[in-house]
């Protein structure tokens, strides 16, 4: 089952990709900007519960639903292009293995604990 759920957030990235290109976006910008929302990661330096906040706001796939759907309503292609960022580089995430923190601690995800088998 973990397979096929990797399989599926790749080829969301992969989706995220190739819809930055269909923005008429040169190809590199996707993967120049990738690791933007990880800056998201600064909230840890005050504690745990602050950084969680920060890095789910940047890495909640909701949220890059609708940066996209907002940057569309208002023919917004740099909003668009942001949502769909966001939403591959949560989709990169979670292939593997970082998701949505919880407050106690940055390796402690809705996914199970980082590192531990």
């Amino acid at each position: 089952m973990k397979s096929l759920l990797n399989l599926e957030e790749a080829a969301m990235f992969i989706a995220a990709f190739f819809g930055t290109i269909y923005l008429d976006y040169a190809w590199w910008l996707f993967f120049a900007w990738l690791l933007a929302p990880d800056v998201s990661m600064i909230g840890y330096l005050f504690n745990t519960k602050i950084g969680a906040v920060f890095y789910n706001l940047a890495h909640h796939k909701g949220v890059a639903v609708a940066c996209f759907v907002a940057g569309f309503v208002i023919s917004s292609p740099e909003w668009m292009f942001a949502g769909l960022l966001l939403f591959g580089h949560s989709a990169m995430d979670r292939v593997f293995g970082y998701g949505l923190k919880y407050a106690d601690d940055f390796k402690h995800t809705h996914l199970g604990w980082i590192g531990k088998k």
